[in-house]
């Protein structure tokens, strides 16, 4: 057979293709003749439209002319073909040399029209394709993930179980693993068959995932429901939402998690280039979190990686969306690789730099963290109640005012109790058990000592969450409301569709608060409750001062000792990571700590306790982090991922 070339498209003659050897490899014979031309999807699609009424591009087009010797023209299109081989992980040169074959056996009867059809034809091509050394282009070794996919209660229960296992990778338990495992194989089913899919549909996607989706945000969300229990007068009211806020975590929840997998599973995406549009979209996700009902940011993936320091201390250099994304990345390029997808190795390698490279970073906040730069000679201490909610709480007004003076004259005794040359009184939130309606506190002029004490405060009939700075005459200084409120504790956002402890109203935001010990200038940032969890979200933006410490006044006693308030103190430890900031944090039931720059916990009291902690505000910096911001890091990441995965796809059309 001989065969005579045409090219259609200039981009074709970079390629070294002996198309006589295929051609004589399907017929020996030297009397027929066929026409290959070489084009591009704008020509093929054109012929395409024109001839089958099809409007869109496909690899190749055979037209036989019905003739012994003259067989007929087959036309190659180089974009869809350099697409198909990259999606299939297989090389440019064997998969053209598949289609090739494709087309010539076209010209001399064969068809695919049906299944018997089908079969001869394939069979021919294997034959044909052994004698030049390319393997069996049809044969994929199914894995057992790959029949789990198939089967859909055996997939949901495999799903449902790793959203179980991925949400253990976070404190206390710390299984990371589990997270990894759990996060690839979620992924794995997700585009397992994605490129045989019909239906693209995102909805049919999201139910598809959410097995995993809805586990994994009830396994690390369920502890927000022990609220109810607490107070038996809360229980009462509300023990009956109980089941609604759990199904409404798993629904809620699975959907917002669901989306990256969703929309990888609907898009025909190169495989070489899918793990940085995943992460990408998950790390998008983490940054929309930041405000929606006044923001949730909680368990960003980078948070598995405190048990190992010089990796959680990359997020000096890129934050915890840089990380997550990374993770993220890793995690599916390499799931990628496993799949046979040989394209994702340029993925897996950059993604694995980045860890390397934000290691090094990592231990150069470490050591950082550790010089002796600070000023030692103010004692803080925290004090640290430690009484449960129902010893603090309660609708009985006679009882709550009897709690009231005893928690004044607890909180008097803890704060004095083994009595030093304290500088700074550190309070939790709402310690201070009365309504704040002017500017002085008897009790802090009672202790002769500068405080910081959390309070309910009210002004022009709004109450609000407050964190007030008092002298020791007991004059109050400076007061500061909490601007990110707790949505379904502090405040409705649904109006009262769904019944709210409280209904508070919200600060004017960040701010840095100068205040004096011994005669020196102290900067901080203060921060109550899960203020803290906001990526870049203490420090005003437009602010020439600098803090040298973060002061985090919070009361976990909602939580008591489930995952929550170890996750809590978690998220401290990664925001003093991405700010180089030390944190000071008063808890009223646990755990007040003072953590290092670097993240590290000096020391603390934990859950239940009730006492004081003595510390020392230590050494501070600014983190390469701390000085893009959030939002400009997330513009990067998404910068970094377009140029990468499109530097990838144009390496790998040349290859």
């Amino acid at each position: 057979m001989k065969i005579f070339v045409n090219y259609d498209d200039k981009r074709w003659k970079s390629y070294k293709i002996d198309f006589q050897k295929i051609a004589n490899s399907v017929d020996g014979e030297q009397k027929a003749e066929v026409s290959v031309i070489l084009t591009n999807d704008k020509k093929i699609r054109e012929l395409n439209r024109n001839y089958r009424n099809i409007d869109k591009p496909t690899n190749v087009l055979s037209f036989e002319l019905n003739d012994s010797e003259l067989l007929g023209d087959v036309f190659i299109s180089l974009d869809t073909v350099q697409r198909e081989a990259m999606e299939q992980g297989k090389s440019f040169k064997d998969h053209l040399t598949h289609i090739i074959v494709h087309g010539i056996l076209h010209l001399q009867g064969f068809d695919h029209i049906n299944n018997r059809d089908a079969n001869k034809m394939e069979n021919t091509e294997i034959k044909i394709l052994k004698k030049l050394g390319i393997k069996n282009p049809y044969f994929e070794k199914e894995s057992l993930i790959k029949k789990i996919c198939k089967n859909n209660l055996f997939r949901s229960f495999v799903l449902f179980l790793s959203g179980a296992l991925a949400s253990f990778g976070f404190a206390p338990h710390y299984l990371w693993w589990g997270t990894l495992i759990g996060i690839g194989t979620a992924y794995y089913m997700s585009v397992c068959d994605n490129e045989n899919i019909k239906s693209r549909n995102f909805w049919k996607s999201v139910l598809r995932i959410y097995p995993f989706t809805a586990s994994y945000s009830l396994g690390m969300f369920w502890w927000v429901v022990n609220s109810i229990y607490v107070v038996p007068e809360l229980t009462k009211q509300f023990a009956i939402w109980t089941v609604p806020a759990l199904f409404g975590l798993a629904l809620f929840g699975g959907f917002i998690f669901s989306i990256p997998f969703s929309i990888i599973r609907c898009m025909r995406q190169n495989t070489a280039y899918r793990p940085f549009l995943f992460a990408s979209i998950w790390t998008v996700i983490l940054w929309l979190r930041e405000w929606f009902l006044t923001g949730f940011p909680w368990n960003p993936i980078s948070n598995i990686t405190m048990p190992f320091p010089i990796i959680s201390n990359s997020m000096s250099l890129w934050g915890a969306l840089g990380l997550t994304f990374i993770i993220v990345g890793f995690i599916s390029a390499f799931v990628e690789l496993i799949r046979g997808k040989k394209t994702a190795l340029p993925s897996v390698i950059i993604f694995s730099i980045l860890i390397i490279f934000g290691m090094f970073a990592g231990q150069k906040n470490i050591e950082t963290s550790e010089l002796n730069t600070s000023e030692k000679s103010s004692i803080i201490r925290l004090v640290q109640p430690g009484k449960s909610a129902i010893e603090k709480a309660t609708y009985s007004r006679a009882q709550a005012i009897a709690n009231a003076d005893e928690n004044i004259e607890n909180l008097k005794k803890l704060a004095k109790q083994d009595d030093g040359n304290i500088s700074l009184l550190i309070f939790p939130e709402t310690t201070y058990p009365y309504l704040m309606v002017n500017d002085k506190l008897p009790m802090i002029k009672d202790l002769g000592i500068k405080s910081i004490i959390g309070a309910t405060s009210y002004k022009y009939g709004k109450f609000y969450n407050s964190l007030l700075i008092v002298n020791k005459d007991g004059d109050v200084e400076k007061l500061y409301s909490k601007s990110h409120l707790v949505p379904f504790g502090e405040y409705r956002p649904f109006g009262d569709i769904i019944p709210t402890p409280g209904q508070l109203t919200p600060g004017d935001g960040p701010e840095i608060i100068k205040t004096s010990l011994n005669g020196l200038d102290l900067y901080f940032a203060p921060a109550i409750c899960y203020e803290v969890i906001f990526s870049d979200s203490l420090i005003p933006k437009k602010s020439n001062i600098k803090p040298q410490v973060i002061i985090n006044i919070t009361n976990d006693n909602w939580f008591g000792k489930t995952p929550g308030t170890y996750q809590h103190l978690d998220m401290v430890r990664r925001y003093a990571i991405e700010s180089g900031l030390p944190i000071v944090r008063a808890n009223y039931s646990g755990i007040s700590a003072f953590i290092k720059s670097d993240g590290n916990i000096e020391s603390y009291l934990p859950i239940g306790a009730s006492g004081h902690l003595d510390g020392y505000i230590s050494e501070n910096h600014e983190t390469i982090y701390r000085k893009i911001g959030r939002d400009e890091f997330m513009i990067i990441i998404l910068m970094f991922s377009i140029i990468c995965a499109k530097s990838i796809s144009v390496f790998q059309k040349k290859d």
